[in-house]
Order: structure tokens, then sequence, then C-alpha cells
């Protein structure tokens, strides 16, 4: 499948993997924001609602750090295109450079979003908890509980960021 596939195979794609009920309604909770997000910044809709359903695919192995990787791996296998797998690897907080990664137990590499569509699936996810929409000051309290300074401020920028393209507070959309 090298096309990006629409809501109904992403979901079909979620439970096959093995993803539980409550992945499944938490990737459709991030969709609402993400698409919300991307409508506002005119950003790609149909790979930002695929991406943001498959997000956490990679929960269906493990619910660690390493879902992000196993799930990019999952959509490599799936051969689903690579603006997805992108979008899965590095929806992880606000990004994960490579000296964090590789302190992390990660792959010694950068896993920072860097298209607007990867940067969307990220935030959405850090503005759901479970399946309800919080403030992305919630997520900053809770990395700096854990003393993660430097997440913490990507937090902050990426929402900053983001809120400014779509001319809104993301914490209102």
């Amino acid at each position: 499948m090298s096309q990006i596939p629409d809501s109904k195979t992403c979901l079909a794609l979620l439970q096959q993997a093995g993803c539980s009920d409550l992945v499944i309604t938490h990737c459709k909770a991030v969709r609402e924001v993400a698409v919300r997000i991307a409508v506002r910044a005119k950003a790609n809709l149909e790979l930002v609602n695929a991406g943001a359903l498959l997000h956490d695919i990679g929960r269906s192995r493990t619910q660690g750090i390493l879902h992000g990787v196993e799930g990019a791996r999952i959509a490599q296998e799936l051969h689903l295109p690579e603006s997805i797998v992108h979008i899965i690897e590095r929806h992880l907080g606000a990004g994960i450079p490579k000296n964090e990664a590789v302190a992390l137990g990660l792959p010694a590499r950068d896993f920072l979003p860097l298209t607007l569509e990867e940067k969307i699936v990220a935030h959405a996810d850090n503005l759901i908890n479970s399946d309800r929409q919080q403030p992305i000051e919630n997520e900053v309290a809770k990395a700096l509980k854990k003393g993660h300074k430097a997440h913490a401020a990507r937090l902050l920028q990426l929402h900053h960021e983001l809120s400014s393209i779509c001319g809104i507070d993301l914490n209102m959309i």
C-alpha cells in the first residue's frame, strides 16, 4: 500500500496489529484534534488524518518509549508511505533529539518532527490525555516534574509555533 489509507483502513490496520480498544479510542481523539489543527494550518488533511489514527500502532507491541520505533517498523512492513512512517516515528512529545534518544534507549538518531504534518500529529497527541483534550501546560508540568526541562521547552515551542500558524492558541482548538 503506497497510498495514504482512509480512516476505515487505518482503523482496520490498528485492529489487525492488535491495538487495544483504549489505544484505538485515543488515536481517534488525537485525530479529531489533529484534523482541526490541520484545517487551520492548511496542512495535508489526508496525511494528518491517517498519521494521527496510526501514530500509536506500535503500542500493539510495546507501551514504552519504543512504541514509535516499533510503529514505524509496522508501517514499513505494511508498505505505508514514508510520510506516515515518519509521523509515527517522530510523534513522541515534541520530538527527541539524538543525544536524548540515546539516553532513553532509542536508536542513535533524531526523532524530531520536521514537516508541518509531523508537528501537527505530535502536538495533537500532547493535547490529548487518554481520550480527553487537555491544555499543553499539563504535559509541560509532567515533563518538569520528571526533570525534563529541555522536553518541556520543546513542548511549549511547538505549541507556540503551531498556534502562530493557526492564528489561535491551540489550547482553544
